[in-house]
């Protein structure tokens, strides 16, 4: 009687997929990286409460409410106290609105402006030796409409129709240092400028003849 025998199997000539797997190393693990990823977010939380407490913390400071030009005396009525946060900015306070009243505008500022040191200088250009105060009646077509302090102006010589000279410019920009109310007729409205005092008189001499106008300079602050 024959047994049958079965033919042993070869598996040195596999070709298969399963032959060609390469070992896969054990994977390696970096615990440095792990501690800076917790380092990282445990930072960035700590920051984020920090900027919500801090966001909580008011300073007082001044805002200007009223348009104050370069060289022009800080006013009562052109600043208030405000409530902002520390954003870490120098803001002047509230508690030294008196030095700030006893000074001036180192440049023109606009209403909404938080004041710095930087915005205020102790001595005013304007206002010192040289310069001088000149008050002027215009009537309507004299003046722009919506002058008010802090603008600059040309004033201009404006002769009658019956003169034979010519119109001149007599201050090259003058800042407008005050503005009346007009009446209600809607007649003389009076603003009073600074200009050099050699010129003054000139213009005082035609401004009480009505030989006078002024043009607002809206790009020279």
């Amino acid at each position: 009687m024959r047994t049958s025998e079965k033919p042993a199997v070869n598996t040195a000539g596999l070709s298969g997929p399963a032959s060609r797997k390469l070992p896969v190393p054990p994977r390696e693990r970096k615990p440095a990286l792990a501690a800076l990823a917790v380092l990282l977010i445990l930072g960035g939380a700590l920051a984020t409460t920090l900027l919500v407490l801090r966001s909580g913390d008011r300073i007082s400071a001044i805002r200007i409410t009223q348009q104050i030009g370069a060289g022009q005396q800080f006013t009562a009525d052109a600043i208030e106290e405000v409530q902002i946060a520390d954003t870490g900015i120098a803001f002047v306070s509230w508690s030294q609105r008196q030095q700030v009243l006893d000074s001036f505008a180192a440049v023109t500022l606009l209403p909404g402006t938080l004041l710095t040191s930087e915005m205020g200088v102790k001595a005013s250009a304007e206002l010192g030796p040289g310069k001088a105060k000149v008050g002027l009646a215009l009537k309507p077509g004299q003046m722009p409409v919506g002058l008010k302090p802090g603008d600059r102006v040309q004033v201009v010589y404006v002769p009658g129709r019956s003169s034979q000279t010519e119109s001149r410019v007599l201050a090259q920009s003058a800042l407008v240092f005050g503005v009346g109310e007009r009446g209600r007729t809607g007649g003389t409205g009076q603003i009073t400028v600074i200009v050099e005092t050699q010129v003054s008189p000139v213009i005082l001499q035609y401004a009480s003849s009505g030989e006078v106008a002024v043009a607002e300079l809206p790009g020279a602050r």
